[in-house]
Formats: structure tokens, sequence, C-alpha cells
């Protein structure tokens, strides 16, 4: 092995790191929560922890992939994982909840930047013929980190403490410093560039303002008042006067003329569609688990372990294949796996057998798996190194948007559902029940009469097969797409031919 192959690898090390890290991070907190609530307190503010990160994290993403290619990815990849070191460190000592979800905003600020650029980065460094394979190995750690986050953050909190969710971010992001800043030497060749400060205050706002009405709308606040209204309307006006600032700016932070690309277009539709019924199965499986089949929360995590395996297995197919087969051919293949998986999801029941569970999720992680490397591949297709930034991450901001509406929408109907299955069971009353949430935990179980269980375990079950079958709509919007994706694949330089060889 050469000296040069060897510091490529322990670049592309040092951004799986980072990728690793800052993808897993809200997924590893979600488990810790409850912990974390009973020691800070605070249990009426604990959406704003999750919130600020995501806030952070969308809001940052457009912005950093623009200055990257303005002024170079290195800098701006160490920013975010310096950032994001610091957020950590303070996220472990924090004394309350107001604390903590500042300290999680410091943390996605970081975490906008690393996502997109490390995509980046392997486009700019490796060859055609190379990128496939590895944004396929980049994305099979994006996606499972989705997968393993749950599980490690349910063993960390139950056998070691809360806070080391987000210490346990500090020798990681270390490590990945000193492999980018030692080994990474960047090309010098940036364009300047006038920032387009209009764009970028603008597209923070509205940002903010969704993902606020988002996560506060039937929950903080009613849908319909004043605060959610306001926020909805803030976030149209804001959106209104970006798309108008970005037309006029000479260098926008999202350039629209990427939109007319028919290529790049569909991958930010099929980006927004599978970031939205993806995340439900991360959410919702574990849900099932532990309230249908009586699991435990570390179980919970462990059963989505089939599913990360094969999204692992989608995300290398897709990157090895990308060069020698259409995004289109490959996406369709993503596509109709998905929403097979996401069919025989729906179609579950109290009596499916847990063996079934696992194939399905394979099924289903699979066909997701291809998107994670495919879409960010297709979104940089023939566009110039100066584009690549802005690029990606665009991608990565539609994924972001469409898992953060996507919980929502679909975690309000499964609530919803669920109270009105529960109570159509009990003939209009609810009030025999007590506490639902007893359904989750072992020992409570045994305490619920076995007809109320059954109508608890019932209406769970079905409320989120519903919710899963209600997914098939923008799968079917996605089947859709694809299809508009062109014939286009990722074309190898001829090789040259070998005048030795040829001289003999």
């Amino acid at each position: 092995m050469t000296g040069a192959e060897k510091n490529t690898r322990l670049i592309v090390a040092g951004l799986l790191l980072g990728i690793f890290m800052a993808a897993m991070d809200n997924t590893i907190v979600a488990t810790a929560m409850g912990k974390i609530i009973s020691d800070l307190g605070g249990l009426e503010y604990f959406v704003w922890v999750t919130s600020a990160y995501m806030v952070a994290v969308m809001a940052g993403m457009p912005i950093f992939g623009k200055l990257s290619d303005m002024y170079g990815r290195k800098r701006f990849f160490v920013f975010g994982l310096t950032v994001f070191i610091l957020g950590s460190a303070l996220c472990g000592i924090a004394q309350d909840i107001v604390q903590l979800s500042i300290f999680r905003a410091i943390q996605g600020i970081g975490g906008g930047a690393l996502l997109p650029i490390a995509f980046t980065i392997v486009f700019d460094i490796f060859p055609p013929e190379k990128r496939g394979k590895m944004t396929g190995l980049l994305g099979a750690v994006f996606g499972s980190s989705s997968v393993f986050g749950p599980l490690l953050g349910a063993y960390i909190t139950e056998y070691i403490s809360w806070h080391w969710v987000f210490y346990v971010n500090v020798p990681i992001g270390l490590l990945s410093l000193f492999l980018i800043i030692r080994y990474y030497q960047e090309s010098k060749s940036h364009q300047k560039q006038k920032i387009d400060w209009t764009g970028a205050a603008t597209l923070v706002i509205s940002v903010v303002s969704l993902m606020f009405a988002l996560e506060l709308g039937g929950k903080e606040y009613d849908w319909n008042s004043v605060q959610i209204l306001g926020l909805f309307g803030l976030f149209a006006v804001a959106l209104a006067v970006f798309i108008f600032a970005e037309r006029r700016a000479s260098e926008p932070i999202i350039s629209f003329w990427m939109f007319k690309k028919r290529l790049f277009a569909a991958s930010q539709i099929l980006a927004f569609l599978y970031g939205a019924t993806f995340i439900i199965l991360t959410v919702f499986i574990p849900i099932f688990v532990q309230a249908v089949y009586g699991g435990s929360a570390a179980n919970a995590g462990l059963i989505l372990t089939p599913m990360m395996l094969g999204s692992v297995a989608g995300s290398a197919i897709g990157g090895i294949y990308v060069t020698k087969v259409s995004f289109r051919n490959l996406m369709t293949i993503s596509v109709f796996s998905f929403a097979a998986g996401m069919l025989l999801l729906g179609m579950m029941g109290p009596e499916t057998a847990r063996w079934m569970l696992t194939v399905y999720m394979v099924l289903a992680g699979f066909g997701v798996g291809f998107s994670f490397s495919l879409l960010p591949t297709s979104s940089t297709h023939k566009l110039e190194p100066q584009y690549r930034g802005s690029a990606n991450s665009t991608n990565s901001f539609a994924r972001s948007l469409g898992m953060t509406i996507g919980v929502t929408v679909f975690g309000a109907i499964q609530s919803s559902t669920f109270t009105n299955e529960l109570q159509k069971g009990l003939g209009g009353s609810s009030d025999q029940v007590g506490d639902p949430s007893a359904v989750f935990q072992a020992g409570a179980r045994e305490t619920i009469p076995p007809q109320v269980l059954d109508q608890i375990v019932g209406a769970m079950s079905s409320s989120i097969t519903y919710t899963f079958m209600l997914a098939l709509i923008p799968i079917a919007a996605a089947v859709v797409t694809v299809f508009f994706m062109g014939n286009e694949r990722v074309e190898v330089p001829a090789r040259k031919p070998d005048i030795h060889s040829s001289a003999n």
C-alpha cells in the first residue's frame, strides 16, 4: 500500500467517524430522555432538547455547504467537529433542561456542517469509478447510525449514565479531528464569491419557524392556536422572501438552477419522501415490540438490527453498481423493496411471529439503503466542484426536512388512532385503562386485567400498522418520482491504453 493510499483510508476513517457521530446523536438521545427528565426535571420543556438540535442542523446544512464551496471543505468540516465536540461536552454537564437545550443547539450547529461536507469531500478526493463504493460506505454508516443509536443509547443509559450519551462523542470526535487535520490536504483552488446574507438569514428564520411549529403543535399548543398559526405565518413570509432573494442573488445559498436538472430535482424529492417514511420505522417498530410483544427497551433497540443490516447491504450494493446501472434502475429496485417491506409491516398484528417482523424489516431496510448512497451521488452528478457542497447540503436538508415532517404528521396520526381504537374497544370509555404506558413495563403489564391488556395491545398494534399503511402514500409518490430520474449513470473515464503492452 502506498503512502497516498494509506492517507486516503485514514481520511475516509475520519469522515466515517464524523458522520456516525452526528447522524446517531438524535436517536441515541431519544432513548435516554426518560432518565434525563427524571434527573433534570423540566418535563414541559423536554421537546426543546430534540428540537434545538434538529433546528440547528437543518438551518446550518445549506449555509455550510455553500461556504465549503466558497472557502474549502476542510476548514468547515474541522469547524463542525470542534463545535460538535464542545457541544457534546457541555451537554454532559448540563444542570437543567434549558441548559441542555442550549447546548444541544450548539451541537446542532456542528452537525449541520459535518453531514453534507463529508459526502462532498469523498467526491473531491476519489475519481468517478470509486465514488460509488465510497458513498455506499458513507451511506451505510449514515443509515445504520439511526438504527444503532437507540440500542447504544439504551445500553449506556441503563448500565453507565445518561451523561455518557453525550460524552461518548468526545473521543470519537477527537479521533476524527486528528485524522482530518493530519491527513486531509485540500486543493487550494476555490473561487471567492459573495455571501448571500439575506438568503442565509431568511432561510434560518423559515426553517426555525417551521420546525418549532411542527414540534410544538398539538403538544405545547393547539394546532389552531395563535402561537402555532403565527409560526406557520412567519415560515410562509420568510420562505417567500428567501425565494425572492435567491432568484436575485449572484451566489445564492440554494441554487435554484440546479432544480432545472431533472435528475437533481427528482433526487431532492426522493430524499424528502424517503426521510419522511423511514423515520417512522425507527420510531414505531421499537414501540410495537415493547407494547405488543412485551419486550424491554434494550430488546426494542436490538430488534432494529436486521433493518440496519438490510440498509447497509442496500447502500453497499447501490454504491457498487452505480457505475454500471442507471440511477433510475437502481432506485426502482430500492423503492419497490421499500414499498413491499412497508406493506408487509402494515399487515402485521399481535399474532405476527417475530421472525416475520425481522424479514419485513430486512426488506424495508434494504430498499431504503440504496437511497443513502445513490441520492448524494445523483445530486452532484455532472456538477463542477464549486457546486458540490451546495448540492450535497440541499440533499441532506431535504432528507432532514422529510424526517421532521414525517415523524410529526405520522406521530399525530398514530396517537389519535390509538386513542380512538382504545375507546372503541372499551365501549367509548377509557377510565378502566389507567395509564396505558404501563404496557411498556414488563412488571406493570401483569397488574393490568387481561381483557384490558388485550384492548391496549390491540389498539397499539392497529394504530401503528395503520400508520405504516398510510406511509405507502408518500412511497407511491416516490415510485412515480423515480421514473423521472432519466437514464443517467456515473460515467467512468476510459482507461488510457498501456503503451508498453501495445508494443509487446
